[in-house]
């Protein structure tokens, strides 16, 4: 572990501190702490393999929006393939204003009540509200976070930001830092289908920032709606034989999507069970566990209609076909049940 990674993470158990000058500083800890957080953090979850060799991810979620957010982040964390350096939050119109702050308390919640993890990754706050201009980032916790957990990667090493949600926090990152796109690379759940792109959710919550970070030259992979619909579809009962009974955590699982399901998904008043909910966020790890695959275009611009306008360019896009969801299931249920 580097003195700078070790840093970033002493800075946040529960939450960042600010100086007066509103920069983020490092908390003074004893070398019992210090110890005791290196110890945890290389081998809690790494077996008896280092965390380098690990894949190493930071996630920007809209966790409270819905349920699919709880569902990716306990994958991540208790998947011992990813070396996780944060969570950040991101905010949605869905979620209580400020959402990026009450994203972030929903966040706090899943991670240490919900899967009663003490000792954790750093969590970060995202911005409240999406860009205003192209130009001019949000400034956040979770912003000048990813710029200085990215310092330790390289354009040969990247760091993996996966977006879940709105993408204000990478894009602002990138207004902040441009040099940011040397060492990371972003995978966003995004967009409808290739090769439109098309109105959706997590891109209609910040076209700017998703114009920003396409119009950068940070390496992107998109996971769409389409693709989504396809592979990651889960029935009621599916999901209750899936994570039911699985140790507190599968159960919450389960207990938020079956309430979630006869909220939205279930007809009123009807026993029809025929529609399934997607869960469209594991997209993402997915495709850093090596379960996807995808095809490689030329890079579009993002009219404001959120449409692409496809253009010469030798920048490219790298866009997911296909998920092995089989594989993919099977290695979620196996880590929730050793958890």
């Amino acid at each position: 572990m580097s003195c700078r990674r070790l840093a970033v993470f002493l800075r946040i158990r529960d939450h960042s501190t600010k100086s007066n000058t509103g920069k983020l500083e490092i908390r003074k800890v004893s070398k019992v702490t210090v110890c005791t957080v290196v110890i945890s953090f290389l081998f809690g979850t790494s077996g008896t393999h280092g965390a380098s060799l690990k894949i190493p991810v930071v996630l920007s979620t809209d966790v409270g929006n819905e349920i699919d957010d709880q569902w990716t982040i306990v994958y991540l964390l208790l998947n011992p393939k990813l070396d996780v350096r944060g969570i950040i939050s991101a905010h949605a119109p869905t979620i209580s204003p400020p959402a990026g702050q009450t994203s972030y308390k929903i966040l706090l919640d899943v991670v240490k009540n919900r899967l009663g993890m003490s000792i954790h990754p750093p969590l970060l706050a995202g911005a409240d509200l999406p860009l205003a201009d192209r130009k001019k980032p949000r400034v956040s916790d979770g912003a000048n976070f990813l710029i200085e957990v990215s310092q330790d990667f390289s354009s040969n090493n990247r760091l993996k930001v996966l977006t879940i949600g709105a993408v204000t926090d990478a894009a602002s990152a990138i207004l902040m830092d441009p040099t940011i796109v040397q060492r990371i690379e972003i995978i966003d759940m995004g967009f409808k289908r290739w090769p439109g792109g098309e109105e959706e959710f997590n891109i209609a919550n910040d076209v700017k920032g998703m114009q920003v970070v396409l119009d950068s030259d940070v390496p992107l992979t998109i996971g769409s709606g389409d693709v989504c619909r396809a592979n990651l579809s889960l029935h009621l009962d599916q999901a209750r034989d899936m994570v039911s009974g699985r140790g507190g955590a599968g159960q919450w699982l389960f207990e938020e999507f079956q309430a979630y399901y006869y909220r939205v998904i279930k007809p009123l008043r009807v026993d029809d069970f025929s529609k399934p909910k997607v869960i469209w966020d594991n997209i993402t790890l997915a495709h850093v566990l090596g379960m996807t695959t995808h095809e490689t275009y030329a890079r579009p611009k993002l009219k404001d209609d959120m449409n692409f306008e496809h253009i010469e360019t030798d920048r490219t896009i790298d866009w997911i076909t296909d998920v092995d969801e089989r594989r993919m299931w099977d290695d979620f249920i196996g880590n929730l049940g050793a958890y």
